[in-house]
């Protein structure tokens, strides 16, 4: 039998893996001044090189290679994306919210009330992700309608909750925030991702939502769909169905018709999205649009 010399393979490597230089670097048997400095750091190891300001855009890239690379390792096709606030308590916690407001003012009283009122929007997320993993669509060799999160509690939980329960894995795409929180634990871990850049993260929302599910929420539920309204009504992303939950919220907070009447949208945009108070609603919208199996 010929012996194999791997410098005569037509097909292997001729140059070193990461990896093993930076294995070749840990071993070297010398250490001295000049070794020690971090100025003899491989750059990709470097901590604190890659944090310097000059190397953002670097850090940009890296942050949309690496969940752009595990969620094709994955295998997702595409997603379902779910936005909503971090605050609105499941059905289990509401009324214990309301009590513990007793003991407060008006105000705190009023609050707790009307986020005890939105626990219903809880258990619909957490049904209408449960309803598409069942489904369980695959096409191209790959998953389809994957819940995807910002990774946190509340409308977040409910919907990593959701596929978790109906034995799906789901994403959460978390942020480092001040107030650091961690990602809610029905997210799929080698799914839980973290973002340093908003940008990044809101981009990944998108690049393979098919359907976007938007309940009450806040600044970041208002900035996260506004942003996919603008990209749609610009023409900058295609349609896809955006499910909005809670006629009553929504009309409150935001005067929609009025924004058209006032002329600074077209009356047309309105039909952007649609009005969802259950998830049977949600997924009939979503089913109708890509001709799918009710």
């Amino acid at each position: 039998m010929n012996e194999h010399h791997p410098e005569r393979d037509l097909t292997d490597r001729k140059f070193y893996r990461a990896g093993e230089e930076s294995r070749f670097a840990d071993e070297a048997p010398e250490h001295t001044p000049q070794t020690e400095h971090p100025a003899y750091k491989l750059a990709f190891r470097d901590h604190d090189f890659l944090l310097r300001d000059e190397l953002r855009p670097v850090r940009f890239q890296l942050e949309l290679l690496k969940p752009e690379m595990l969620l094709d390792e994955a295998r997702v096709g595409s997603t379902l994306v779910m936005y909503g606030s971090a605050r609105i308590p499941s059905p289990e916690e509401a009324q214990a919210r309301v009590e513990a407001a007793k003991d407060e003012g008006e105000f705190e009283q009023k609050v707790a009330a009307n986020l005890a009122a939105k626990a219903k929007y809880y258990k619909e997320a957490y049904t209408l992700a449960r309803l598409v993993s069942e489904k369980a669509i695959i096409e191209d060799g790959k998953r389809q309608f994957v819940v995807t999160t910002g990774g946190g509690p509340s409308i977040m939980e409910a919907g990593n909750r959701g596929a978790s329960e109906a034995g799906s894995e789901s994403i959460g795409l978390n942020i480092v925030l001040p107030h650091e929180q961690a990602p809610n634990g029905y997210v799929t871990p080698y799914l839980s991702l973290n973002f340093h850049y908003f940008a990044l993260r809101k981009m990944h929302f998108l690049l393979r939502a098919r359907a976007v599910a938007v309940f009450p929420g806040g600044f970041g539920t208002f900035d996260e769909l506004f942003e996919l309204l603008t990209l749609i009504q610009t023409g900058k992303m295609r349609p896809v169905p955006i499910l909005l939950f809670g006629r009553d919220f929504w009309t409150r907070v935001v005067d929609f018709e009025a924004i058209a009447e006032e002329g600074t949208i077209s009356k047309k945009d309105l039909d952007l999205f649609h009005w969802c108070e259950t998830a049977d609603e949600a997924w009939g919208r979503i089913a109708e649009f890509y001709e799918l199996e009710r």
